[in-house]
């Protein structure tokens, strides 16, 4: 066994795996707001939630606004999933994320918490996470398994 090789990717992970990674969170993540936002939009009610907790934050235009953020997850899923336009669609997944957390999600964390419970709380949202992955995949880029990567292919040779 190769101890040296074994503690350096304990210390700095296995760059030969982070295509993988990526590829698994980005699919993962994309198919996931796919499904949601084509659950709010081809199933019977399925905005109501939605339009619900946009009239609860006071947000102008409910109904209207509902069907665009069901379109954004719809579209912007799918996107993410290939691995077409990646970095936009994370962009635009991430600010629907950011407004789903300031309008809602946040209401939900109890009040009169320790700043660092209160935290704690806030980072235990699923909001926060899907943030976060959008972040790392718009810094990581879509991957080598993505259409994304192969369409830089075509246009740089």
């Amino acid at each position: 066994m190769d101890w040296k090789r074994l503690f350096q990717f304990a210390l700095l992970g296995g760059s030969d795996f982070e295509q993988y990674a990526i590829l698994l969170v980005r699919v993962s993540i994309g198919l996931f707001f796919a499904i949601s936002g084509g659950n709010k939009l081809f199933s019977a009610g399925g905005t109501k939630p939605v339009y619900e907790t946009l009239v609860k934050a006071d947000v102008p235009f409910p109904r209207q606004t509902a069907y665009f953020v069901a379109g954004v997850e719809f579209v912007g899923g799918s996107l993410v999933t290939v691995g077409l336009l990646s970095s936009p669609a994370s962009a635009a997944l991430m600010i629907d994320m950011v407004v789903a957390t300031l309008t809602s999600a946040v209401s939900t964390i109890p009040k009169g918490l320790s700043p660092l419970s209160w935290l704690d709380d806030f980072l235990y949202l699923p909001e926060v996470l899907y943030v976060l992955f959008f972040i790392w995949l718009i810094c990581s880029g879509p991957g080598k398994f993505s259409v994304d990567y192969w369409l830089a292919g075509k246009l740089w040779r």
